[in-house]
């Protein structure tokens, strides 16, 4: 791909993804507005602050805006994620979030590209593994405990952020685990992203046995050929430096990064 596509994939992000909002609004979701940024609370384990663009603040003004981000949320006593894409404007606003008390976590890549290439792939798994949908909150939890022993700290949030996507519409998400008899070995999930033509992907967390053995891959292949299905013919993802690869290998394009800046009282 040449720099001119993934500028042209780049503006069709940001055109038809951001600002990242649930839709449909989950029961006890609530979308505030200031300015031209979005504050998204009771989705998560905090609070989500996001936008498409910024609308030419800086300075003071900005500064002003971040301040009273910081103070709703103390006054809250929650934590918030200021979601920082690496070509948002002004150059400078990490550097200001940071001396607000916003904390930099783990940078990941936005990668985007179209649905077909990953909906051809016939990845194999390995014997004794199998796929399935699933939304029970049973699986929720199990699918949880899978990422706990990944990741090492608390998932429970998943279980009751996803129950309550799919409560508010089971059309706009498709939840899939990977299984070694009754063991979830990975899982990951798609969201049908409104009438944009979009899907992105979640989720793909591995149990480090049963990691480069194909199960990832073969998550990406399953939910994109839902979305194929479905009409969807680009897709979007969030990717760490392991899955990155995988990705591009599959005709998706790098278009930016992006860094969850967390303010925790």
């Amino acid at each position: 791909m040449t720099d001119l596509d993934a500028r042209a994939l780049r503006e069709t992000y940001d055109t038809r993804i951001r600002p990242e909002l649930p839709n449909p609004v989950p029961a006890g979701v609530t979308i505030e507005r200031d300015g031209p940024l979005f504050r998204v609370l009771g989705l998560d384990k905090r609070g989500f602050l996001t936008y498409r663009a910024l609308g030419g603040l800086a300075g003071a003004e900005l500064d002003a805006l971040i301040a009273r981000q910081v103070e709703f949320f103390r006054a809250r006593g929650e934590a918030v994620e200021w979601k920082l894409a690496g070509h948002d404007e002004p150059a400078d606003l990490g550097d200001r979030l940071r001396a607000a008390g916003f904390v930099p976590e783990d940078q990941e890549t936005v990668v985007v590209g179209p649905v077909a290439p990953l909906a051809a792939a016939v990845p194999v798994l390995p014997e004794g593994v199998r796929l399935r949908e699933v939304t029970s909150r049973a699986d929720l939890e199990r699918i949880a405990a899978m990422e706990e022993e990944v990741w090492h700290d608390d998932r429970g949030h998943l279980v009751h952020g996803l129950a309550r996507e799919i409560e508010a519409d089971p059309q706009s998400i498709t939840i899939v685990v990977a299984e070694a008899g009754e063991t979830v070995v990975s899982a990951g999930w798609v969201r049908y992203e409104g009438d944009t033509g979009f899907v992105s992907l979640w989720g793909g967390s591995t149990l480090p046995r049963w990691r480069r053995k194909g199960i990832y891959r073969a998550l990406v292949a399953y939910r994109a050929r839902l979305a194929q299905q479905r009409g969807r013919t680009l897709v979007q993802v969030d990717c760490s430096p392991d899955s990155r690869p995988i990705l591009e290998r599959l005709g998706l394009v790098a278009v930016t990064t992006t860094t969850p800046y967390v303010y925790t009282p």
